[in-house]
């Protein structure tokens, strides 16, 4: 009976494994003898050739200290896009202002980045965040006062600054339509 079930692309595997041993800096030689595998074996595997076993890519995982499903998911590709309204995007009930996710923090970084937009009247007041926190916020339209308590800057379209997101701090646009991007670093 001939095996039905879907197969991975091997340019898949072959692609991840590259990527993971260049990662941890391993040559093919020490990456065989630490999953216990022919050099030969993960020769054929990186050139996309070969029939790797749950096992062998399992080992592979191990050796390279990954999750098995980083040698075998798809490509993604290294441009992502974000088109303008399409974000996931929450209100604030204080004030004219919303946020748009446009990237999480992956594992292993610690930033996230949305993209605001604020209207005058109303000053969105925020808590501090998690001790560490530091905010980078660049003016895309508009104008805006943010920063710290008591430290507040006006900011002009293309004007960047950076300020402890651990302490309290506030926005406020200043002109209609304000929006401007925002990176929370989480140190």
């Amino acid at each position: 009976m001939a095996d039905s079930s879907p197969r991975l692309p091997l340019e898949w595997i072959a692609a991840s494994l590259k990527r993971e041993r260049t990662r941890a800096g391993l040559s093919l030689s020490e990456l065989a003898k630490r999953a216990g595998i022919a050099k030969s074996t993960l020769s054929q595997l990186e050139a996309a050739s070969g029939n790797p076993s749950v096992e062998t890519l399992w080992a592979l995982g191990v050796a390279l200290g990954v999750p098995f499903s980083a040698l075998v998911e798809p490509p993604v590709s290294s441009v992502q896009v974000v088109r303008a309204g399409q974000g996931p995007t929450v209100a604030s009930e204080k004030a004219e202002y919303a946020a748009t996710l446009l990237s999480a923090s992956p594992p292993g970084a610690r930033r996230d980045i949305y993209h605001l937009r604020a209207e005058p009247g109303a000053v969105r007041e925020s808590e501090p965040h998690i001790p560490g926190t530091v905010e980078h916020l660049i003016v895309s339209t508009g104008r805006v006062k943010a920063g710290p308590v008591g430290e507040e800057v006006e900011l002009d379209p293309g004007d960047y600054m950076t300020y402890r997101g651990d302490v309290a701090h506030s926005y406020e646009a200043l002109g209609p339509g304000t929006t401007f991007v925002l990176v929370m670093q989480h140190m």
